[in-house]
């Protein structure tokens, strides 16, 4: 149940009739009040008698007791309060139950009187709406301070009472949702999504893997966004403002948001966290790394820096272990932003998701996370994924890394109990593990081809291998359909010259397996890297292949070229 509370406002009359109407698209079927502050108003919903207007007066009579100058010019207060999808639809004296708890528990009426005038109204199966005038019959204005939290928190325990879905209790770090009125500017327009929201995923996509604010403002202003910088006398950067070209007010002017109005860690100070190294100034210690060559490269070095992270967020302190989730939100918006059109969908429903996993009460403590954000500018520098080949298969042992990373999130926060974060992080993952699928179906059917093609003898030996290193698991990782895939992997960790046993006992006891889908994927992205293999090798068809066309075929012309390069494609 999900109480909200609305910007106050100045016009009575003109939110009851938005409440008794039709709704912007017909969809308020028999309005009509369910309760109020004496029982006893007039309903002009159920009543042909009564006019809104009179219910007006009603809600509004306080205010005649003070003079016009004294009269707060902001005194209506809105709240609508809406049951979970899956919730049974509850009755109108449920509901009036439900606007009492709520009225007492936000300070509007809190049972001693006196209280604010104040009435629900319900023209819908799964929601009702409060209205109040915001002065108390005593004519003192009521302590309604933090009525959203309390409200909240009234909530959480009427679900538990009707037995309704929990939802999550928040703890205010979420992102500010967008209002009422901006959703329905956007279904006015046709647009899926708020601008609100579309300007929060474009600045965090900018902040992604940033290491400066001139890569950050030369990111966002390439997406097309509008930018309004605050500068202070002196002529340093004191804030910024964002705003969609086309998203304009009345007066045909761009509305702008604030970075801290988007997410509390986009405000310009929590971005420029990010660029801190340590404490003290100095920069954690970094291997000489070599430059990015690919997509497949920088999807491989992502796929060492996650693991890495996997490892502080499990034996790390609070502050440097919540840095390492922060960053690796800006690996799954750079994935997302770079990744191949079959996978794009559900890599960017997971970065979305896990963006509230970032964000919690335990402050991160930014510079050993540098390492996880320099893999995310990696990803984004390299360009976008194609997602075939070795390409597509390094994307499937990232995504299946990422799983991880969001599951280990997930219960990092679940000891703390960060019940949203948590929630967030799980969900993510599922996003994570469809996208995962998709992205491994190529590269697992190319090693599992390779696996049927062992002979006998190979075959058998790594059967062997397996039970002898996890006899536990070896009965269920040869039922699964990746076992080929599995056993052609053991076979090349032996001719690249590594113990096959060593390796798989090492890749079994990282982390834990019983997450996983499947057993032998999770084993197979863990060899491949740990021994430095191709995610995907190359066939010796295809090698010898190449070898025959460069050593007896003329030089082809130009569109020779175009039809080798065809016949290869749909050869492969």
């Amino acid at each position: 149940m999900i109480p909200r509370i609305h910007q106050q406002g100045s016009n009575t009359l003109g939110l009851l009739h938005y409440l008794y109407g039709k709704g912007t698209h017909e969809e308020h079927v028999d309005p009509h009040l369910v309760a109020s502050f004496d029982d006893m108003a007039p309903d002009p919903g159920r009543d042909p008698s009564v006019t809104k207007k009179d219910l007006q007066h009603l809600l509004d009579q306080p205010l005649l007791l003070l003079a016009t100058d004294q009269r707060p010019e902001k005194h209506v207060w809105h709240c609508s309060v809406r049951a979970a999808p899956a919730d049974p639809i509850l009755s109108d004296e449920q509901w009036a139950g439900i606007a009492r708890r709520v009225v007492a528990a936000t300070g509007i009426d809190p049972g001693d009187g006196a209280g604010c005038r104040w009435a629900a109204v319900r023209h819908a199966d799964d929601h009702i709406h409060i209205i109040a005038t915001l002065l108390r019959e005593d004519g003192r204005r009521p302590d309604h301070h933090r009525s959203g939290q309390r409200a909240q928190t009234e909530c959480r325990l009427i679900e538990k009472e009707l037995g309704l879905h929990q939802v999550a209790p928040g703890d205010g770090t979420a992102a500010k949702p967008a209002t009422s009125a901006e959703r329905h500017k956007a279904e006015r327009q046709g647009r899926a999504r708020t601008a609100r929201d579309q300007l929060r995923e474009l600045v965090r996509r900018a902040a992604a893997g940033a290491m400066g604010e001139e890569e950050f403002f030369d990111r966002l202003a390439a997406t097309g966004v509008l930018i309004r910088k605050r500068l202070a006398p002196s002529g340093d950067l004191l804030g910024y403002k964002v705003a969609l070209p086309q998203d304009r007010n009345k007066d045909d002017e761009p509305i702008f948001y604030a970075g801290s109005t988007l997410a509390p860690d986009l405000s310009l100070p929590r971005i420029r966290d990010r660029w801190i190294l340590l404490k003290d100034g100095s920069s954690p210690q970094q291997p000489s790394l070599p430059p990015v060559t690919g997509p497949a490269f920088a999807q491989r070095r992502a796929t060492a820096a996650t693991w890495q992270a996997l490892l502080i967020i499990d034996h790390g302190d609070d502050g440097t272990a919540a840095a390492q989730i922060a960053a690796g939100g800006e690996i799954l918006d750079a994935l997302a932003t770079t990744s191949a059109a079959h996978t794009r969908a559900s890599l960017r429903a997971a970065a979305l998701t896990f963006e509230r996993a970032g964000r919690s009460h335990v402050r991160a403590v930014r510079g050993h996370d540098r390492a996880l954000r320099q893999a995310a500018r990696d990803l984004l520098h390299s360009g976008p994924s194609l997602g075939r080949g070795e390409d597509g298969a390094s994307t499937a042992m990232l995504i299946d890394m990422a799983f991880f990373l969001a599951i280990t999130a997930a219960n990092w926060h679940a000891k703390r109990h960060h019940s949203q974060q948590a929630a967030a992080a799980n969900q993510a993952a599922e996003h994570l593990r469809a996208a995962y699928k998709v992205a491994a179906a190529e590269p697992m059917a190319v090693l599992g081809r390779r696996g049927r093609h062992l002979t006998p003898h190979a075959q058998q030996r790594q059967a062997s291998l397996l039970h002898q290193v996890l006899p536990e698991l070896a009965d269920r990782i040869q039922t699964e359909g990746s076992w080929p895939a599995l056993a052609a992997t053991l076979d090349d960790t032996r001719k690249a010259g590594h113990d096959p046993a060593a390796l798989l006992a090492d890749a079994a006891r990282r982390r834990e397996l019983d997450t996983a889908d499947s057993i032998s994927d999770v084993l197979i992205w863990r060899l491949r890297r740990s021994a430095h293999l191709p995610a995907l090798p190359e066939s010796p068809y295809d090698a010898s292949t190449r070898a025959n066309r460069r050593t007896t075929a003329p030089a082809p012309t130009a569109p020779a070229v175009t039809r080798a390069v065809n016949d290869s494609s749909r050869q492969r």
